[in-house]
């Protein structure tokens, strides 16, 4: 029977038929391959207490344990998420621990502190709440960043704005005696908060913008109130920061689900902070950007609530620019945050 044309259909209703298509075509393969065990429904790792926290732009959120997803292969459809109003998509992607707090920064410079087991525990697909609502908002205010607590007190959380400026906060300013609401950024300088990333003080920070220019350079080049640590073109933002190593990789995404590695081995560091960016991924827009290892795990949310699991070492590690990747496959549809980590073997 030949497929009809939905071109008139809606993302959601196309969303939904070609989840229904993808269940059924999975459901004939394990038909005719029943004597063959299907990799993809093995667990992925033993049973963890790390969360997948997934947010909407308004700040709906949920949290599951990473364990409950399973792998696809790079490429792959995912399966639906956050459920969340039409009108407030996913837009924040983090993985903490359910002992571990989330470090939440709005548009207007501000920062407050959430426990992670504060967050409504759900299943893969569920609906999720509010983690804004018991905090004081100020008019048009909203999440910008959002970042994992960590437990080392010996590192630095790495903040960025969408123009470029550069800071660095010691990890012990940010704990639990954290005032709701104190001011880290002023968006008159350099723009909102756009990204975040924690490092160990001897990294090196990866920058890269929306149009997939980037600059690295030693973290340790950044003054204590901070500066500029990248010129940002007219019309475009930054879209993420990495803590990395001269031998280290990074993992770019793009909207259109596209993604590759970029070892820095094969991108020069600057000298100094502040200089123009050069080509990391020919793209069209970047929506992130996370660490990556041997033994990384990749998780991808576009903006209708689907979500994908795979491991890096799937995706070609290169030197040079190149387009990516298909990571996700996307149809009406659009990649709008990563995050990822390493995950141990399976037991």
């Amino acid at each position: 029977m030949e497929r009809p044309d939905l071109s008139n259909v809606s993302p959601e209703v196309l969303a939904y038929i070609e989840e229904l298509e993808d269940k059924l075509a999975a459901a004939q393969e394990r038909s005719e391959e029943s004597g063959r065990s299907d990799a993809s429904l093995e667990p992925s790792e033993p049973p963890t207490t790390i969360n997948l926290i997934t947010i909407s732009a308004g700040g709906v959120a949920k949290r599951t344990p990473r364990h409950l997803y399973t792998r696809q292969r790079r490429g792959g459809m995912g399966v639906f998420d956050l459920d969340a109003p039409d009108n407030d998509p996913p837009a924040f992607l983090t993985m903490a621990d359910s002992s571990a707090g989330l470090i939440l920064l709005t548009n207007q410079g501000r920062v407050f502190r959430l426990p992670v087991a504060e967050i409504p525990e759900r299943e893969v697909r569920s609906r999720g709440e509010s983690i804004v609502a018991p905090f004081p908002m100020r008019p048009d205010e909203r999440l910008a960043v959002v970042a994992p607590d960590l437990v080392s007190s010996n590192a630095f959380l790495v903040l960025v704005t969408e123009r470029g400026q550069v800071r660095r906060i010691a990890r012990q300013y940010l704990g639990t005696s954290l005032q709701p609401g104190a001011i880290m950024f002023d968006p008159r300088e350099g723009g909102a908060p756009a990204a975040a990333c924690w490092s160990s003080g001897g990294d090196e920070l990866f920058i890269v913008t929306r149009n997939g220019q980037a600059i690295r350079f030693a973290e340790r080049l950044v003054p204590v109130r901070g500066c500029l640590g990248m010129r940002v073109e007219p019309g475009d933002r930054v879209a993420a920061v990495v803590a990395t190593t001269p031998s280290g990789g990074v993992f770019l995404l793009s909207r259109d689900g596209k993604g590759t590695i970029r070892l820095m081995s094969g991108f020069a560091a600057n000298k100094s902070p502040g200089a123009s960016g050069k080509v990391a991924m020919k793209a069209d827009a970047i929506v992130g950007a996370v660490a990556v290892d041997e033994r990384s795990d990749l998780f991808a949310i576009s903006r209708l609530g689907k979500i994908i699991r795979f491991q890096a070492n799937e995706t070609p590690a290169k030197e040079g620019v190149v387009q990516g990747v298909n990571c996700m496959s996307l149809r009406a549809d659009e990649c709008v945050a990563v995050a990822g980590a390493s995950i141990p073997h399976a037991v």
